[in-house]
């Protein structure tokens, strides 16, 4: 094709946006446009292009196989025009330094050790996104994920930060002192989960302990060990996270689920990394190897 074939920038600008957010108005915000103007772009692409990129059958709008296949061009696109544009410019090393991870690995290990890399690069702007869904990186979005499993993650790159299992814990003013070998049996008491999803998912998945008894109360990743240790439900979390506190005797464990290469992993974005990222991730990997 032809440069001059190719659809008006703003259709695939509208598309693109679009194919990110799932969600017309969504798309329409993040243009600055109304949700008529992302329409309208739409279906003049589908047009230029004499191609369906959207399924209209439904209640909302899903992307073709067509649909899908240019926005993972398109994304892929405008991410590196971002980088470059922010390279060239002297942008791309203003810009903060955005992490993703889950509340529990936020509060329990990163915060604590923050600020050695606070003092170490006072001039970097850091935004902390904790959340227990899992992102995706973009030129223009998250720079850095923990993510907990035993990876790897298609379209990234990851690297083993620390390897902890998952463990069952309670306090022993809740569940006492005597053992306790069948998971089911910890049915009769109330739980504890992080909101949405989190390291513990899939455990919970395999398990489905308790969820055919008491239930299940999910509450923000940063208050589920605090309601651990007050004795308000049984936990799955990781190991590395409440050691100081089954050995204080705060809590008991309760089971482990030693998983081979389960842990927490540094992710990335392919290519070359902007410079704090760099020096971000080499401070993950000292902190984690000083915390052995």
């Amino acid at each position: 094709m032809e440069w001059r074939n190719l659809p008006p920038l703003s259709a695939l600008r509208a598309f693109s946006a679009f194919a990110e957010t799932r969600n017309i108005v969504s798309a329409g915000d993040a243009l600055g446009v109304s949700h008529a103007a992302i329409s309208q772009q739409l279906r003049a692409l589908e047009s230029h292009l004499d191609v369906r990129l959207l399924d209209r059958s439904a209640r909302n709008l899903v992307l073709t196989a067509a649909g899908e296949r240019l926005a993972t061009a398109l994304h892929a696109g405008f991410a590196g025009m971002i980088e470059v544009v922010e390279e060239i410019t002297g942008q791309q090393e203003t810009r903060p330094l955005h992490i993703s991870v889950t509340p529990t690995f936020a509060a329990s290990w990163l915060m604590p050790r923050l600020p050695t890399f606070r003092d170490a690069n006072p001039q970097v702007n850091i935004m902390i996104d904790p959340s227990p869904l899992v992102v995706s990186l973009g030129a223009d979005g998250i720079d850095v994920a923990i993510r907990y499993g035993t990876g790897p993650w298609e379209g990234v790159e990851s690297e083993m930060l620390m390897q902890s299992p998952m463990v069952v814990v309670a306090a022993p003013s809740l569940v006492g002192d005597q053992p306790i070998e069948d998971l089911n049996a910890l049915g009769k008491y109330p739980w504890l989960e992080e909101l949405c999803t989190s390291e513990a998912t899939n455990w919970h998945r395999r398990f489905g302990v308790p969820r055919a008894n008491l239930g299940m109360m999910q509450v923000p990743g940063n208050l589920m060990l605090d309601g651990a240790r007050d004795g308000q439900g049984v936990v799955v979390t990781v190991r590395d996270f409440v050691a100081r506190d089954i050995a204080a005797g705060r809590l008991r464990e309760l089971h482990v689920e030693e998983t081979p290469g389960a842990g927490y992993h540094i992710v990335t974005r392919p290519g070359v990394q902007r410079k704090w990222v760099k020096a971000f991730v080499a401070w993950l990997r000292r902190e984690a190897r000083e915390s052995v």
